[in-house]
């Protein structure tokens, strides 16, 4: 008897997908959209998803916008994509990342970077106002004690 392999749930493989035939078969004011579907349709097909359905593809952002670089009507005709099988769920990107969306990718991760390390500080930080709020609630607090312990303070006169 075969031992049986593990199987592992995590599937990478890199395509070379042509698109020409199919943009060519859209009208021109539809060929991007058409792109998108296409790949979509392709990936489906050889990462043997059931049913074939493109709602369990998911296409990177840098991807789509690798596509609508040129518009909608002249969208690019080859693409070298990595695809990443997890369970039935299948996520494709670009394998190489051209300059401009390079720098847009280290642009963007920067940004949420500075806004998390602004978000700590923000946490630990109090803001100046509400210290004083929290004095002027403890001071209201004990302003509003200060007439009961007066009014005990008198009762206790007049019973002596």
């Amino acid at each position: 008897m075969a031992k049986e392999e593990p199987k592992t749930d995590k599937i990478e493989r890199e395509y070379i997908i042509n698109i020409r035939r199919e943009i060519k078969k859209a009208p021109i004011y539809k060929r991007a959209p058409k792109a998108i579907r296409t790949i979509k349709e392709f990936l489906a097909r050889h990462m043997k998803i059931r049913d074939r359905d493109l709602s369990k593809i998911k296409l990177d952002r840098y991807l789509n916008e690798f596509l609508w670089a040129r518009g909608i009507r002249n969208p690019k005709t080859r693409i070298k994509v990595k695809a990443i099988k997890e369970g039935d769920i299948v996520t494709a990107e670009l394998s190489e990342l051209p300059n401009e969306l390079k720098f847009k990718k280290l642009r963007e991760e920067k940004r949420e970077k500075e806004g998390a390390e602004a978000g700590k500080k923000k946490k630990k930080e109090t803001h100046p106002g509400e210290a004083e709020l929290k004095e002027k609630k403890a001071e209201e607090k004990v302003e509003g004690a200060k007439p009961e312990e007066e009014k005990k303070v008198e009762e206790e006169k007049k019973e002596e």
